[in-house]
């Protein structure tokens, strides 16, 4: 009975232990992404709330590093390089530390963005951007900590931080134009070498239309003639010789092998080869 009785309070330790009980976050985690022109900004941080609590120059001291948030540092990232107060920062994921004052905030993008909290160890080599944000007092206040892309424009938007009756923004801008001229020049300049090569491959593979293949892989080749590719020459051979152009399809194996052979590259070397002995070129 005894027995019994000591495995009952094992167990029901046992559930004890196991249990779990969950229960809201204070600072609740919030993500907010955002498409600006051509780039994607995410941004991730806590939500901590006033509470009946004075904010800044209080619970956060003025002058004082701020992880921007509560409990992880804050994170943004971008999907393009950007540039802010005239700094281009390299695409990618970045903290947020600020450190606010009565009229205005000293902003911090560190490139190490895994810490909780602030750095223990603070290092200037991980600043990639310090810019001055303006202060802006609000006739109402923010119960609870908030992040918001404002501003938007194709080039632009301001990363807004508010609290209590402060809002504080940060202006960013993104390559938009750049890469829509580049977007334009290639498609109106037509097909690249590249495009050519992959259409005729697909089409050699598929067994589709030999004379389309022919065409657009002659136009590869044509397109590279100033830095031949032995890869591209290989392919025109063997587009050739299914479209029955038995003189073609030897003359590109034979230059393919030729480049095959300067570049070091004995797979090729070997297939062109095999061609043309198959074709009775060798």
């Amino acid at each position: 009975m005894k027995k019994l009785a000591f495995l009952s309070v094992l167990f029901l330790a046992a559930l004890t232990l196991n249990a779990q009980v969950t229960t809201p976050q204070p600072s609740p985690f919030s993500k907010v992404e955002q498409k600006v022109g051509l780039t994607d900004v995410t941004l991730e941080y806590s939500r901590p709330s006033m509470k009946g609590r004075t904010i800044f120059g209080d619970l956060v001291p003025y002058g004082r590093l701020w992880r921007t948030g509560a409990n992880a540092n804050t994170k943004i990232s971008f999907s393009t390089d950007v540039t802010i107060a005239g700094t281009g920062l390299k695409k990618g994921e970045y903290a947020i530390y600020t450190k606010p004052g009565e009229s205005s905030w000293e902003v911090i993008l560190y490139s190490d963005a895994s810490n909780w909290g602030t750095p223990r160890e603070w290092d200037d080599s991980k600043v990639a951007v310090k810019a001055s944000a303006e202060v802006i007092k609000m006739p109402v206040k923010v119960e609870t900590y908030t992040m918001t892309f404002d501003d938007l424009t194709n080039n632009s938007a301001v990363i807004g931080m508010l609290w209590e009756d402060v809002y504080v923004g940060l202006k960013f801008e993104v390559p938009t134009d750049a890469a829509v001229e580049e977007s334009i020049a290639k498609v109106m300049g037509g097909p690249g070498a590249g495009d050519y090569f992959s259409s005729a491959v697909y089409y050699l593979q598929e067994g589709k239309d030999i004379e389309k293949a022919k065409m657009w892989i002659d136009k590869a080749v044509e397109m590279t003639k100033d830095k031949p590719r032995f890869w591209y020459l290989r392919q025109q051979s063997l587009i050739h010789a299914k479209a029955g152009n038995a003189k073609g399809a030897i003359a590109a194996a034979k230059r393919s092998l030729e480049l095959a052979e300067k570049a070091g590259n004995a797979d090729y070397v070997k297939m062109n080869k095999d061609s043309l002995r198959e074709w009775g070129a060798m």
